[in-house]
């Protein structure tokens, strides 16, 4: 499932991009993203919890990348790498399904195959602050 576990996040991030970038509705955004690609019914319903997850704790992600990154407005991040944060913060901190290692993993891959030269360093550096932090409050 991990192959499918991939697709699902880059369909996911290609909706939540959709999403934000033009405000369609995440249920038509998905459903025309389905239309173009085949997926399974196991990785279509990943892709829908992922992107249910980060519309629903979308101030608490945006909130958690302004902690991380203070230098960067949420608001003025490359669209791509701001809906990236979302997703692997998502991953990281509420759905917490799997490591966090692969959550960022998956996100820097995402980063390499949809963002710019630089977004892969930027989001490791992001999720590696995050990464600490969780580290420091496990007791």
């Amino acid at each position: 499932m991990s192959g499918g576990r991939r697709k699902a996040r880059s369909i996911a991030l290609q909706a939540l991009y959709e999403i934000d970038s033009v405000g369609h509705d995440p249920v038509e955004s998905l459903a025309h993203l389905q239309q173009e690609t085949a997926l399974s019914k196991e990785t279509a319903q990943f892709a829908r919890e992922l992107i249910e997850g980060v519309v629903k704790y979308k101030k608490k992600l945006d909130d958690q990348i302004h902690r991380f990154a203070p230098a960067w407005p949420v608001e003025q991040l490359a669209v791509i790498d701001r809906n990236i944060l979302r997703l692997a913060i998502f991953e990281i901190l509420i759905d917490n399904r799997i490591p966090v290692k692969v959550a960022i993993n998956e996100a820097i891959e995402l980063a390499k195959h949809f963002g710019s030269e630089n977004s892969s360093k930027f989001i490791n550096g992001v999720l590696g602050a995050v990464s600490a932090s969780i580290k420091k409050e496990i007791p």
